[in-house]
């Protein structure tokens, strides 16, 4: 019913009758799909995560420097994410705030940061080249984000105006870097178990943020995780088959 934290309940039947299943366990699930919780924890285990906050209401918290982000914190896929979800004042954020509440009963504030914005992709500890996101074609005044129309309304300004590029044209030590921040995360949401992805953000000081770890994303051909599969050597039918291995492996540890 379009409720991503149903899909932690199917995982953990799986899991409670011993089916082996592809895909990141139900705790990993459970826990990205509360990203408030998972923020703690990366924050706790030294991953370093924009400041944040859990939305009380629609009056603004104190203690965060704009502009902010607002999204529900138990969504993925960039639902509820869209061109108004940026907010530079006090005032435009009420107003979101009274916008999303109506819909999310848990909504994340989060300190926005700007810059370069890539993904890494894993299949248990394996590792996938780095993706970027473009935002040069954005429309004019636009936030460079990755809204729900930029991932799911095909032909849209903001699908044309994110491109992906894989593998991403960074630096060999940023790129050292971005990996080790990425893999840490990685290893201590998932215990890198299945198959995910992690947002970075890179500001121009070259400062790497967390945005998200997302357990289980698309698998189709055109999706990310598929790229990132294209840009290592692996065919469509090999990333299903290391998805798949990585899954029996497991399931014969336990």
């Amino acid at each position: 019913n379009g409720l991503a934290r149903y899909e932690d309940f199917a995982v953990a039947a799986l899991e409670l009758t011993r089916v082996p299943f592809t895909g990141c366990p139900s705790w990993p699930g459970t826990i990205c799909h509360r990203k408030h919780i998972a923020n703690t924890l990366l924050a706790a285990a030294g991953v370093p995560v924009p400041p944040f906050m859990l939305a009380r209401g629609i009056t603004p918290p104190t203690g965060l420097k704009y502009p902010v982000i607002v999204k529900p914190s138990g969504e993925d896929a960039s639902v509820g994410i869209d061109a108004g979800s940026v907010c530079a004042t006090r005032k435009a954020l009420r107003d979101r705030l009274a916008k999303v509440c109506e819909q999310w009963d848990e909504v994340l504030i989060q300190e926005y940061v700007p810059g370069r914005e890539v993904a890494v992709g894993f299949v248990g500890r394996d590792i996938l080249p780095l993706s970027e996101i473009i935002f040069d074609r954005m429309p004019e005044g636009s936030w460079p984000i990755v809204t729900y129309a930029a991932k799911w309304d095909t032909g849209s300004a903001e699908d044309l105006g994110t491109e992906p590029v894989c593998p991403a044209k960074l630096a060999p030590e940023l790129t050292r870097r971005v990996t080790q921040v990425a893999r840490q995360a990685w290893d201590t949401l998932t215990g890198s178990k299945g198959y995910g992805r992690v947002d970075l953000r890179i500001t121009e000081q070259g400062e790497v943020y967390v945005l998200e770890v997302n357990p289980n994303p698309d698998l189709s051909t055109d999706a990310g995780l598929a790229r990132m599969g294209r840009a290592r050597g692996w065919g469509y039918d090999d990333l299903l088959l290391r998805v798949v291995e990585e899954a029996v492996q497991r399931s014969e540890q336990t």
